[in-house]
């Protein structure tokens, strides 16, 4: 963008394009919010970018987020079935709305970490899984759940555990475009999620 010209994703990709004397151009299939680590899917071509983002489409596309809650939750899994929506235009931050798009996000409990005289009692890893894919879906249905994310400088301010979102887009999971097969890829949690959940001896 213009307020970040180096250091993206389209300037590695230039670089690995340069590296093995390749050339094509390069097509987004998914996107992660800033700061968000782990898995990002770009396509070599037109065909392909199309029979991806038809698959995501028909919910053909499946993908997992590990993340890291602030307080304890007590389900072992559920289901955030909840309109998101923009309300003002010059500001980036979305919420629950009656007239937002319709998003729905599962969640399942991986672990608890009770800690007495934490904030809500400490907090909880989770796997979540989208059935859609809005601006901040993960980041505002969690905070309206109560259990807003870790780091999280949009949503859940001042927190010291970790500078960034604890959200890892863990796994993906798709039919190959061209031969047919059904595809599953993943990334390790990064080092400073580890480093959160490392006292704890996860």
């Amino acid at each position: 963008t213009k307020g970040h010209p180096v250091g993206t994703i389209a300037n590695g990709l230039m670089r690995y394009m340069e590296q093995h004397g390749s050339s094509f151009k390069i097509r987004f299939v998914n996107r992660l919010d800033m700061n968000t680590s782990g898995l990002l899917m770009i396509a070599k071509n037109s065909h392909c970018q199309d029979s991806m983002m038809k698959q995501m489409k028909l919910d053909k596309v499946e993908k997992t987020y590990l993340a890291i809650l602030h307080g304890v939750i007590p389900e072992e899994r559920g289901m955030i079935d909840q309109p998101i929506g923009r309300p003002d235009p010059d500001d980036m931050r979305r919420r629950v709305m009656e007239d937002g798009y319709p998003s729905v996000t599962h969640y399942e409990v991986l672990e608890r970490f009770e800690i007495p005289g934490a904030e809500g009692g400490g907090y909880t890893l989770v796997k979540l899984r989208l059935e859609t894919g809005r601006t901040h879906q993960i980041r505002v249905h969690l905070k309206y759940l109560g259990y807003p994310l870790i780091g999280d400088y949009l949503y859940n301010p001042d927190k010291e555990l970790i500078i960034r979102q604890a959200l890892h887009a863990h796994k993906i999971s798709f039919t190959h475009p061209i031969t047919g097969e059904r595809m599953e890829f993943t990334a390790p949690m990064p080092a400073d999620m580890q480093h959160v959940l490392a006292p704890h001896e996860i």
